[in-house]
């Protein structure tokens, strides 16, 4: 109730600004109009006319963004110079003078609804009952009035979205865009993460094997059955040792518990599996997540764990995932205690960024010097 108070009072004083500069926009068009006039006939000079009425409606339309974003929470884009500014202020001059009026309509409201308690110390009151009624008739008034304030602010934010915010063909081109970069970064994550494979059955697995290939040589070659055995003992714990590592190559790359046991059990999985305490709270509602929302999610907990096991020199690690009902966004967090510091435009981070911005979610990385680094990451379910 507080909150939707102090909402009503910013709409308010965003309002009543709003009847000032409509009132100013309206003698913006009357002196245009009059400036015009002379000069229709005179094409140089009716285009530096226009070109100096549009400038002013430039600063007249960055005025009322301002006060949009200030206080009725409606960002909107700077406008386009294409006349779209223009066109909102000659539809907003209504509106802004109906936000005055409603504004006028709160004031009566409120001084009737009051009189009952302070008109005595300006008036005698005879007609108690009298007063008493029209203290009711203007805190009805009142509540009309507020609903319109809500309503005229509703209109003001729908009216500046139609004129100063893009239009469908600008919005085409920006998911063009933006599928485009999408796409590139998802090969080059991918890309990246076959170079990272390679790397680690070349420098690990690779090199065991060859370890164990020597070990068996040698114990086929020695005439010390002691020593055979020996070599035979440590040919096989180089060959556990390979296994170990290929499976967590194979654990990387996709693990099979994500498939058969879903996203819960695949994180519990990498709690057990890394060297430091992680907390993990999951609480995602509603129906079960698609396969590629799933995906995502593990890589981005695993990779960031993992980042933070190896560089962060944290001792704790907090991961949380939750979603309100079916068609709500999951969101992920990955909370760790270490140093901070951490680059949001490092390989590995970005890495994870592209694989998010793939399913057209959010990633976002706080890491001040001295940390908590925070990892956060929303992605849609719909």
């Amino acid at each position: 109730m507080k909150d939707l108070a102090v909402r009503e009072a910013w709409y308010a004083v965003g309002l009543a600004l709003g009847a000032v500069t409509a009132v100013a926009e309206l003698l913006f068009f009357v002196l245009a109009g009059l400036a015009l006039l002379p000069v229709l006939a005179w094409p140089r000079g009716r285009r530096a006319a226009l070109r100096r009425a549009g400038a002013a409606g430039d600063r007249l339309t960055a005025l009322e963004r301002r006060r949009l974003a200030r206080f009725l929470a409606v960002p909107v884009p700077p406008a386009h110079g294409n006349g779209q500014g223009t066109r909102y202020l000659a539809a907003r001059c209504p509106l802004g003078l109906l936000g005055g009026v409603v504004l006028g309509c709160a004031a009566i409201g409120l001084a009737y609804g009051s009189f009952i308690f302070w008109g005595w110390i300006v008036t005698s009151v005879e007609y108690l009952g009298l007063v008493a009624v029209s203290s009711l008739a203007g805190f009805l008034l009142l509540f009309l009035a507020a609903q319109g304030i809500f309503g005229v602010a509703l209109l003001e934010g729908r009216l500046a979205r139609h004129f100063l915010g893009p239009s469908p063909q600008d919005r085409l081109e920006r998911r063009i865009a933006q599928l485009a970069t999408t796409r590139a970064g998802v090969l080059s994550a991918v890309d990246d993460e076959r170079r990272r494979i390679e790397r680690d059955l070349h420098d690990g697995v690779q090199q065991r094997l060859v370890a164990l290939g020597v070990l068996l040589g040698r114990a086929r070659r020695s005439r010390d059955p002691e020593r055979a055995g020996e070599l035979l003992r440590q040919a096989h714990e180089e060959s556990r040792r390979a296994l170990a590592e290929l499976r967590d190559v194979a654990w990387r790359i996709h693990p099979a518990v994500l498939d058969e046991a879903g996203l819960r059990v695949a994180l519990e999985t990498v709690a057990e599996r890394i060297p430091l305490p992680l907390t993990l709270e999951y609480a995602v509602n509603g129906a079960a997540l698609a396969r590629t929302v799933e995906t995502v999610a593990y890589y981005v907990v695993s990779e960031t764990v993992t980042n933070v096991v190896k560089h962060s020199g944290a001792t704790r690690i907090g991961v949380s995932l939750s979603r309100d009902g079916a068609a709500g966004p999951l969101r992920l967090r990955v909370e760790d205690d270490g140093r901070g510091g951490a680059d949001p435009s490092g390989g590995g981070l970005t890495g994870l960024a592209s694989r998010v911005a793939a399913l057209d979610g959010r990633l976002a990385v706080h890491s001040p010097p001295g940390g908590p680094t925070v990892v956060t990451a929303e992605l849609p379910c719909a």
